[in-house]
């Protein structure tokens, strides 16, 4: 009994010292009430059910592809317009409704983005394995020549009637990196396969692509041609009212944050992916301060941070190269010279290939490198006139100093620049 009354004292001691349970910080965030009802709606990503402004789009596609329901091959489309214009959106809801469709026939909808799928290799891969679900054997990622690669593919083609609708979008990143052989290898196996149909639908921000192919690819990829105008504000504020209904909860946005998206979107091409991506912002940056109701002030402050990620991620998929010369011109701004001559920029770019242990490009390549940074709103690059000692272009960052740098010095190479300073004269005007 005393026993007992000791070892009672001891267990009521050990529960009553022990330390309480540390609150998780992500229970702040978690518990909080949130302004969004279903935040996925506002993704690039979400198909509506309806699309809105490209009924015209809709239909001109839906009555080129009917005709795959039938077992026949449709035409090859060409999809051009600016991005966020609703070409994908408008691709994907038409292969969405042919899966709806029993007994109607049979069409298989492959959807790939050559921003990853960039090399003939991968797209031969993907669509054989995604095309052939019946074969246990998986094509494998890589190792197969490309012979033994198309072999495969044209026996899994083959193994049942259907014709398979090949959606490769943004098709000008594919072109420009592998050439256009890929898409003469998949207009050609038409005629060697038996069963099958493959037909192909290029979707493309560039509307001189083109140019790169060769003469048969053109004439077959561009036999259909359809062109997505830009949104105007009032188009866009209705594809925001339809998201934003089901998107955030009751009474936490009003008429006038969606009207502000709206017209900042259209003044920037017309994007809906930019007015989406604002709204969603706000929303996020409302839940972020705890407050139960979007603002246009949340507007605006969405505004700058999308700004920003645009440019680290525009600095992060540089050619290593441009990132060498641009990281040259803001060590040279840090070092206080705030503007800098081509020669001047040279300079520092064959000083940092040095360290960094990298063959240098000629002045000449560096100066066309220059002008793609310029096309980008990177730097400015502007011709001066010096009179008798000539013509040169002087050259200002219009980035983030320090936020840029952090983005260049992620590059493995350019690690070892963490603590550069270049040498650099002043140009005495």
């Amino acid at each position: 009994m005393e026993g007992d009354g000791i070892r009672g004292d001891v267990n009521r001691v050990q529960v009553e010292t022990r330390a309480p349970e540390r609150d998780n910080i992500f229970h702040n965030y978690i518990k909080t009430d949130t302004v969004f009802a279903d935040r996925e709606i506002l993704l690039p990503s979400h198909i509506p059910e309806r699309i809105l402004y490209r009924d015209e789009q809709i239909n001109q596609l839906a009555s080129i592809l009917a005709i795959a329901l039938k077992g026949e091959k449709p035409s090859n489309v060409l999809i051009f317009g600016k991005t966020g214009t609703g070409k994908t959106a408008t691709v994907k809801y038409l292969g969405n409704e042919m899966g709806r469709l029993k007994g109607e026939g049979k069409a298989d909808f492959i959807y790939l983005n050559c921003e990853f799928f960039d090399t003939p290799y991968s797209i031969i891969q993907h669509i054989g394995n995604l095309a052939s679900e019946n074969f246990d054997e998986r094509i494998p990622f890589t190792g197969l020549s490309m012979q033994k690669l198309y072999s495969m593919l044209k026996e899994r083609m083959d193994s049942e009637k259907r014709v398979v609708i090949l959606v490769l979008d943004e098709i000008d990143k594919l072109v420009k990196k592998s050439g256009d052989d890929i898409l003469y290898h998949l207009y050609e196996i038409n005629e060697e396969l038996a069963k099958s149909r493959i037909s192909v639908i290029g979707i493309s921000n560039d509307l001189n692509f083109t140019q790169y192919l060769d003469s048969r690819v053109r004439s077959r990829l561009g036999s259909e041609q359809l062109v997505f105008p830009p949104y105007n504000a009032e188009q866009l504020r209705e594809i925001l009212r339809q998201r934003a209904k089901s998107a955030f909860r009751e009474s936490v946005i009003d008429d006038a944050v969606i009207s502000l998206c709206a017209a900042l979107a259209a003044q920037e091409n017309g994007d809906a992916r930019r007015a989406l991506d604002l709204l969603r912002v706000s929303g996020e940056l409302a839940d972020r301060n705890r407050e139960d109701r979007i603002t246009p002030e949340h507007v605006s402050r969405a505004r700058t941070k999308i700004e920003f990620d645009c440019i680290v991620e525009a600095v992060k998929s540089l050619p290593t190269q441009s990132k060498l010369i641009l990281l040259s011109m803001i060590l040279n701004k840090e070092a206080g010279n705030r503007k800098m001559t081509s020669g001047e920029a040279y300079n520092s770019y064959l000083e940092i290939c040095k360290k960094v242990g990298m063959g240098a490009l000629t002045q000449r390549r560096i100066a066309d490198l220059i002008s793609e940074l310029d096309m980008l709103g990177l730097v400015s690059a502007e011709v001066k006139s010096y009179g008798r000692r000539g013509r040169t272009k002087e050259i200002d960052v219009r980035v983030p100093i320090i936020e840029t740098r952090k983005a260049l010095e992620g590059d493995e190479i350019l690690d070892v620049l963490k603590e550069c300073k270049p040498k650099f004269q002043t140009t005495l005007m």
